[in-house]
């Protein structure tokens, strides 16, 4: 499945602007909020208050203060909405790690090369500030957070299991994915019904974010049914044959209960996880759990960015504004509340995030998530990543729950896959 580059960028963006009747960047608009201000539009927990309160004052070398609006609901249909209208279009806009949909709609957003961003390059991680930038070289998003992974895992049944316990020994007990099921075996046997993962897609999911590829090239090459994709495919079905899954799938009520009642042991995943895993559905163990380097590698799932969208009353007060918000003292402010991980190395000695964890034992757990974000080899999202992932993911938890084998399963993603890419003209 190949297509032009030519073709696969003028296709996209037609397929986008069919979904939401987005045209050009002509024609008028209503603006947000008063002459005085930039409209920002973003979801709860992306931003920190303390900071969005200063600039709620005044943005520092500007005659422009801030008033943010935290959206609701679908964040994304909103904002597609609101560019298709040319109405009420915010100044400043919050994309989450998909950033790469909206590329397709990147004349709705000033280049931030036009800017003055390289200025700033160098102090990001070099594979975050690629991902905001279009095929075409155009910066169509600054960084944010991110999402480095790590294995957290239960310290406390580790050593009832006879295992290694600490950080180090556990690491070099399971550095690949093969002697991370070996481990899992021996939880298993020592502690039955202990699982290292909650469910078949999360595998799949943890190993696909360690890899250099994913769907598709910059090019515009479809290439999510090569031997990468199949071997993540693979190793997830392998730990679901072994019965070390918990099948607790995404959104069900058993997603929580596998941590508050110690059946997941281990796992892998990504650094919000903390908070919204152990600290949330188990208090209780805090002192228990702690954090190694994953198995087969730095990884990085999630992340987002900021952009200035066309309509912007005033793009040069809007730059100075995100390039402030997201320096490197308060990326750290900001890993304190609402706890996300900077994307500015320089953030990782900052003494608000240097501290231990009471929660992890006191382990100093930045440690570790900060080497996963700056080995993290980078890769490339296409527009299409969630058409195409979303049905390899439903076909892998077909597997897990026994209605179809691993071989037919593949067939069918590939197949459903192969249809999607062809209805949105993408193939």
């Amino acid at each position: 499945m190949t297509v032009t580059r030519r073709k696969f960028l003028a296709l996209s963006a037609g397929g986008a602007a069919a979904a939401t009747g987005l045209t050009g960047c002509g024609g008028s608009r209503s603006s947000l909020g008063a002459a005085d201000e930039l409209s920002m539009w973003a979801w709860t927990g992306s931003v920190n208050d303390d900071l969005i309160a200063q600039a709620a004052k005044g943005i520092q070398g500007t005659d422009k203060k801030i008033a943010l609006t935290r959206v609701g609901g679908d964040y994304k249909t909103k904002l597609l909405t609101s560019l298709a209208g040319k109405s009420m279009v915010p100044d400043i806009v919050g994309l989450n790690d998909d950033v790469a949909t909206y590329f397709p709609n990147a004349d709705q957003f000033h280049d931030l090369h036009e800017l003055g961003a390289d200025k700033f390059k160098g102090d990001f991680l070099e594979w975050k500030w690629k991902l905001g930038i279009t095929p075409e070289n155009r910066m169509m998003a600054y960084p944010m957070d991110t999402g480095p992974t790590a294995l957290f895992y239960r310290r406390d049944l580790f050593e009832k299991a006879g295992l290694p316990t600490e950080p180090a020994d556990v690491a070099a007990a399971a550095p690949g994915w093969n002697e991370y099921i070996e481990l899992g075996k021996k939880l298993k046997q020592a502690i039955p019904g202990s699982a290292i993962t909650d469910n078949i897609t999360s595998v799949f999911q943890y190993a696909l974010a360690q890899l250099p590829k994913r769907y598709m090239t910059p090019e515009g090459e479809y290439i999510g049914d090569g031997d990468h994709i199949r071997q993540a495919w693979d190793l997830a079905v392998r730990v679901v044959k072994e019965g070390l899954s918990a099948n607790a799938q995404d959104g069900s009520t058993d997603a929580n209960a596998v941590v508050t009642n110690g059946r997941l042991v281990a796992f892998v995943a990504a650094v919000w996880w903390a908070q919204l895993g152990p600290k949330n559905a188990a208090p209780k163990t805090k002192g228990m759990w702690r954090v190694t380097p994953a198995p087969g590698g730095p990884g990085n799932r999630g992340g987002s960015f900021l952009a200035i969208t066309k309509y912007c009353k005033d793009p040069e007060a809007a730059f100075a504004f995100i390039t402030w918000l997201e320096s490197a003292k308060n990326q750290a402010q900001s890993f304190l509340d609402p706890v996300l991980f900077p994307s500015t190395p320089a953030s990782y000695d900052d003494p608000k995030m240097t501290g231990p964890d009471a929660f992890f034992g006191g382990q100093k757990i930045v440690d570790v998530f900060a080497e996963s974000a700056k080995k993290y080899p980078g890769t490339y999202f296409s527009p299409y990543d969630s058409t195409i992932g979303d049905p390899i993911k439903a076909e892998l938890v077909n597997v897990e729950i026994g209605a179809k084998s691993s071989d037919q399963a593949w067939r069918d993603a590939q197949r459903l896959i192969d249809r999607e890419l062809t209805r949105v003209g993408a193939i």
